[in-house]
């Protein structure tokens, strides 16, 4: 008989790779993919949403080039790796603080070079510009050390994000940045290996404009588990950890990112899931989308429309301080991952979708709370909705919504500009069943027409027309669902298709129609 796999330290936390090593962590082994990298060329970037693991991985790139052998036994790269050479390495990383002007990402700058030059045991040069004494480091490193120098650049972005709400600041913060970054180029006779990452990758026009040697392995399938758990890592790696959890369960909640590779997990919400064994949002909440918010709800975004968007690859590297496109932000940051991939003649698109469960019930449950001015109004609702649900009686589902709608404030309709187009009622519904995490299909396409939205919960079906008139009820709503047969297509379920044709009145702003009929 097998003994048990023993338990290991969950390395919540832990961005140090001979911390996590020394501690007797467990560690999903990238170390074969790094080198694959490294072999593969000089200068790459890689952008990855916030929490993903970058910070480790630029450690371990680090440790690799020191030559620190020990720390690499039994891993992939124990065998693969050249432990006779090792390499000067200059680490710069943004990661720590809040920087809020030019001056003070300068001054941090400086401090960074400064404490590089120190390590490696290099002389301070002459220069003193940024640039000038960034470019010194590089070469008195390799002239020191008699190797070419590695460059690895963690968060390149964050003082930029940081500072995303105030463009002028940002704009600041781009240009000195493009200016450290611009000496990369130029260098490349000392250089044996530069690595940049961050969470957004900003236009070629802007911030890359200096960098353009760089290879970006975003999207690169070979690397997509670069950063991230796959479906194997947790099965074997985490074996330990996973009885008493519901393996389907974990991956709906947790699985989904995908960078046209292997689909992967956030590595924070396992690692926390299996020390809290409960399911909760947890990359989430470490921090919550106000700038999205603030655009979604500026520029009337549908909210139905986010877990559907098509966008070219182009557009999804189409990121600066003054063009920010939706879908770019989306999945850049991680709300919104690749579903598929659809290759035309010169253009490349990609569907887009909610990675899982997390995001799309946590980011509708904070557009609830924009789209209805009210931070605390759409726990109760949510919840109470869910047992409306679970007692399969649509009708009482008019009371809850007429309510809600009640309950906006009308100084608030005034001054907002999403109250303003009909959009806005099917997005507030939208974002209801989204926040449940529930199986929801908008536009549903049948043979004679699209369904509004199609809600599959609860061992029943609820179809859903919205139709918005002047001040009284027109039956068009349901009279539509029930002439196009809209019912037809999930006869074959065996469940309860409960058809709800839903008016809404620009005058009265709420709910004036809410005709339900149920197909046993």
């Amino acid at each position: 008989m097998t003994s048990p796999t023993p338990k290991r330290r969950l390395p919540i936390g832990i961005q140090t790779f001979a911390k996590l090593r020394e501690d007797n962590c467990y560690y999903v082994d990238k170390t074969g993919l790094a080198i694959d990298l490294i072999e593969s060329g000089s200068a790459f970037f890689l952008s990855r949403p916030r929490r993903f693991g970058k910070s480790l991985l630029v450690d371990t790139l680090k440790e690799l080039f020191e030559g620190n052998q020990a720390l690499f036994t039994g891993l992939a790269a124990e065998t693969r790796w050249d432990w006779t050479r090792r390499h000067p390495v200059i680490c710069i990383s943004f990661s720590d603080g809040v920087l809020q002007s030019r001056a003070s990402l300068d001054q941090r700058i400086g401090e960074i070079l400064h404490e590089a030059a120190q390590d490696l045991g290099v002389e301070p040069g002459a220069a003193e510009s940024i640039a000038g004494r960034f470019s010194e480091l590089i070469r008195r490193a390799h002239e020191r050390h008699g190797e070419r120098a590695v460059v690895l650049i963690d968060e390149y972005d964050k003082p930029i994000l940081d500072n995303i709400d105030q463009p002028e600041t940002a704009r600041a913060m781009r240009e000195g940045l493009k200016n450290l970054y611009s000496v990369l180029k130029g260098a490349d006779a000392h250089l044996k290996f530069v690595f940049l990452t961050g969470v957004s990758k900003f236009s070629k026009v802007s911030l890359f404009s200096g960098l353009n040697h760089l290879t970006d392995i975003t999207l690169d399938p070979e690397y997509s588990a670069l950063c991230g758990y796959t479906d194997e890592d947790l099965d074997t790696v985490f074996a330990p950890e996973l009885p008493g959890l519901d393996r389907d369960e974990i991956r709906r909640w947790y699985n989904g990112y995908n960078w046209l590779g292997e689909s992967v997990y956030n590595p924070f919400d396992v690692l926390l899931l299996f020390r809290k064994r409960r399911f909760k949002p947890y990359w989430f909440e470490t921090g919550t989308p106000t700038f999205l918010v603030k655009l979604l709800t500026e520029r009337r975004q549908f909210t139905p429309d986010l877990g559907r968007l098509v966008a070219p690859e182009t557009l999804l590297s189409t990121f600066d301080v003054d063009t920010i496109p939706t879908e770019a932000l989306m999945f850049q940051a991680g709300y919104l991952t690749i579903a598929s991939e659809h290759a035309r003649p010169g253009r490349t698109d990609f569907q887009l979708k909610y990675p899982n469960q997390e995001v799309q019930a946590s980011l509708n449950d904070v557009l609830l709370q924009s789209l209805s001015g009210d931070l605390s109004a759409p726990g109760p609702q949510i919840s109470r909705l869910w047992d409306l649900l679970e007692a399969g009686d649509p009708l009482p589902l008019k009371a809850l919504f007429h309510a809600f709608f009640a309950s906006i404030p009308n100084d608030w309709y005034r001054n907002s500009p999403i109250a303003q187009f009909e959009g806005y009622w099917a997005s507030i519904f939208y974002s209801h069943f989204a926040a449940l995490g529930l199986d929801i299909r908008v536009e549903d396409t049948t043979n004679k027409g699209r369904i509004d939205m199609t809600v599959l919960a609860c061992g029943a079906v609820w179809i859903f027309e919205f139709k918005v008139v002047e001040l009284v009820p027109e039956g068009r709503a349901i009279a539509q669902i029930r002439a196009k047969g809209y019912a037809e297509k999930y006869r074959d379920r065996g469940e309860p298709v409960h058809l709800i044709g839903v008016e809404f009145s620009r005058a009265e702003r709420n709910l004036v129609a809410f005709d339900v009929e149920t197909l046993s």
